[in-house]
């Protein structure tokens, strides 16, 4: 995370579509292509991006970018102008996603393969309904909930666990760590706006944490010292053009899609990008990157998707079976990203 706002999305009729009119198949299928794979592809973006633009910075660029763009664009289409206390909420929301949920995966793509930081995004859901139940907005657990955390859980374990006990194994724990941090503080982020009142235009209150997002990237960024150690010269093309790549099709693109695609279909259809997003992102790495894969790393994709599944697809008799797939939600942990 590519998610990939965390404002809540209302599902629309069908016929919300432009004119009326029901979508067409061509359109559905290159609306799912859209988040399948641009959001999938982000991972390895980050990881280019970063190879020569410090990762605080990077990310500040592509999400005050995205966020002023896609502001300017909903106040165009009609949206309200959004009051000071909406603004607060917002900026709470968009430090907590951006920079603690991007700002740490970018941090961390630097020092690991970036389908293997997908796959520790995939572990989102995990994280957001044990916050559920620990602050009792969920009273119980199914039996289907507790064996997906547990599986999934048991994944990561399968993905790190060979370099735990080698002494110099080939993966940075911190790093591999800090992902699973950030991927908890998407989690808590999506709680927390949630929790408060942010404006009824989703692409709005998108725009606005994006915008908070990136200025407290930037803010971060100074205290760190990336900026006073910037040195233009040494950002190389392959940077440069994965950045804009992530602005353009990862932040701006995807998410109007994805905002398109809630409107005129199921919503457990929409939500399956969080399972191909991780295999598009392994896949990729180990095409364009040469990242390996090695058979734990298949079976903790495995392991860790089948847990996703059975958190996120609950039967109707249990708690908060119908909750609704948040934009971002697997770019930040790119989460779409």
């Amino acid at each position: 995370m590519q998610r990939r706002n965390t404002s809540r999305v209302q599902a629309a009729p069908a016929a919300s579509v432009a004119g009326g009119s029901r979508p067409s198949r061509m359109q559905l299928v290159l609306g799912f292509a859209a988040i399948y794979i641009i959001w999938g592809s982000t991972y390895l973006g980050i990881r280019y991006a970063v190879e020569t633009i410090p990762p605080l910075l990077m990310m500040a660029v592509r999400h005050s970018v995205a966020g002023v763009t896609v502001y300017a664009w909903a106040r165009y289409r009609g949206a309200e102008s959004p009051t000071l206390k909406e603004w607060v909420y917002a900026a709470i929301a968009g430090t907590i996603l951006f920079l603690g949920g991007h700002g740490t995966l970018a941090w961390a793509e630097q020092k690991v393969p970036s389908g293997l930081a997908a796959l520790l995004c995939a572990t989102l859901p995990l994280w957001t309904v044990l916050l559920a139940w620990i602050y009792r907005s969920e009273r119980t657990l199914g039996a289907k909930a507790w064996v997906g955390i547990l599986l999934g859980f048991a994944g990561v374990a399968i993905l790190i666990g060979p370099d735990v006990f080698r002494p110099h194994g080939s993966l940075d724990l911190l790093a591999a760590g800090t992902v699973m941090f950030g991927s908890f503080a998407w989690a808590v982020g999506t709680a927390y706006s949630h929790s408060v009142k942010l404006p009824s235009s989703t692409v709005l209150s998108a725009a606005m944490q994006m915008i908070a997002g990136g200025s407290s990237l930037y803010v971060a960024s100074i205290f760190s010292g990336e900026i006073s150690n910037i040195h233009l010269a040494l950002f190389t093309v392959r940077s440069v053009a994965a950045l804009a790549y992530l602005i353009v099709f990862g932040s701006i693109i995807a998410f109007t899609v994805f905002t398109w695609l809630v409107s005129v279909c199921p919503q457990s259809r929409v939500s399956t990008y969080a399972y191909v997003n991780p295999v598009v992102a392994v896949f990729l790495g180990w095409a364009l990157a040469g990242e390996p894969i090695g058979i734990h790393t298949m079976v903790a994709t495995i392991v860790i998707l089948a847990g996703v599944a059975l958190v996120s697809i609950r039967t109707k008799s249990e708690p908060d079976a119908e909750a609704k797939p948040e934009p971002f939600s697997n770019q930040g942990c790119e989460m779409a990203s």
